[in-house]
């Protein structure tokens, strides 16, 4: 064994091996990003690597017998991952999630379709699906895009509305006059195509999938307002968005640590002569120093936010008794907004990162080449766009959320004294 090897154990993994394992293999992602980026999703060995190192594990509880991380430690290992390559963070952290889907699942049934805690999801939760209510459970139809590694994934969640005899289905409890749920599948019951041709995360395999009348038990499907474990932190209906947050940071600080290594080494050309050195070390260029300096404040606060908005919202919910609901609207809509900053920040530092590289930059050969891409891409995603900022600014002042599930708001059924 190698020390860039992950410790592989039949012992249960503690959270510290299984982040120290993501540590360790950070510089084998490093070696194969170009290979995954060309590869156009994660190779099968990778995947493995990711399995052996614990890495699908760490959302599942104890009782399963998982390591039961709290969301700080989860997104510290999807940080460590990203650090070395950005689509292999981005396809673990999804791929983590099936210990959090576990949690409202009947339990019984879960532990029958989750055989391991080292298998892995994958899955789009916008609910582009058609779901029909059938007895026993639903006949599935749909076509779902962005699904980041559904190629590889054990089970695949995808979002549906739920209709029934050809009208759409009402939540019996009154909460939602047009369910919507989440259905489980198994991950060779999908039609993966192949259409992830992009410009960043192109190792993350998020091609379209379909899938076609596939019959779906009651009892694999779920909405995260119902969980089938006790309360608590990981029960949370916005559980599943707090370690996205962990890929662009990871790919901030990769950056961060590439340039101020160069920036030790290299040493100015003499003006109009490419063959000369002047003398002068980029250690000493006033400019580099001032924006690695300000690179860092913003790439430190932006990080320290968002692992102080997620302990606040542990410490409100670890006894079990606090919900969301016990979080002032500030503290409610801190993991939102700071999870946004981080892909905004990304962005915006490895920008400026690569003015200071100039035309080194754009070699397809340089790291910095894809950082620039994948930060750029990542950055598009649901959980980075101006609808965060709209739903927490929203939420601060009265008015309605557009993306109500970022904030784990749960629409309650009304009662008679609603009325």
């Amino acid at each position: 064994m190698t020390m860039t090897e992950p410790v592989r154990t039949e012992a249960p993994l503690t959270g510290a091996q299984i982040l120290a394992n993501a540590k360790a293999l950070a510089p084998i992602l490093r070696e194969r990003a170009a290979e995954i980026e060309q590869n156009r999703s994660l190779p099968d060995d990778v995947v493995q690597l990711l399995r052996d190192s614990g890495v699908f594990r760490i959302g599942f509880s104890r009782d399963w017998g998982g390591p039961e991380m709290t969301s700080m430690e989860q997104t510290e290992v999807i940080e460590a991952l990203s650090y070395g390559d950005a689509s292999t963070g981005w396809c673990a952290k999804l791929g983590s999630d099936i210990g959090l889907h576990a949690n409202f699942l009947d339990q019984d049934e879960a532990r029958r379709m989750f055989t391991s805690i080292d298998m892995h999801s994958a899955g789009v939760l916008p609910v582009t699906g058609h779901a029909d209510r059938v007895p026993g459970g639903y006949r599935l139809n749909g076509r779902w895009s962005f699904g980041s590694g559904s190629t590889h994934a054990d089970w695949v969640a995808s979002g549906a509305m739920v209709f029934e005899n050809g009208e759409p289905y009402a939540s019996p409890d009154g909460s939602n006059p047009h369910e919507s749920r989440l259905f489980m599948v198994p991950g060779d019951q999908i039609e993966s195509l192949d259409n992830w041709h992009t410009l960043g995360l192109c190792g993350s395999g998020s091609s379209d999938y379909t899938l076609t009348d596939v019959f779906v038990p009651e009892n694999h499907s779920l909405t995260f307002d119902n969980p089938k474990v006790p309360n608590g932190p990981l029960v949370q209906p916005d559980v599943i968005q707090r370690s996205m947050c962990g890929v662009p940071l990871g790919v901030a600080r990769a950056a961060l640590d590439y340039v101020r290594g160069l920036t030790m080494e290299r040493v100015d050309m003499l003006k109009g002569s490419p063959w000369r050195m002047s003398g002068v070390a980029w250690k000493d260029n006033e400019h580099i120093q001032i924006t690695l300096a300000e690179c860092e404040a913003d790439y430190s606060t932006t990080r320290a936010g968002v692992y102080r908005a997620l302990e606040r919202q542990w410490e409100v919910t670890a006894d079990g008794t606090g919900t969301l609901d016990d979080l002032t609207p500030d503290e409610r809509v801190a993991p939102a907004l700071t999870g946004w900053q981080a892909f905004q920040m990304s962005k915006r530092v490895v920008q400026r990162l690569c003015d200071i590289l100039g035309t080194a930059a754009i070699r397809s050969g340089d790291p910095m080449n894809r950082w620039l891409r994948d930060s750029m891409t990542m950055a598009m995603h649901p959980t980075a766009r101006d609808r965060v900022t709209q739903t927490v600014g929203a939420h601060l002042v009265g008015a309605k959320p557009s993306m109500r599930f970022m904030l784990g708001i749960v629409d309650k059924p009304k009662t008679e004294s609603d009325e």
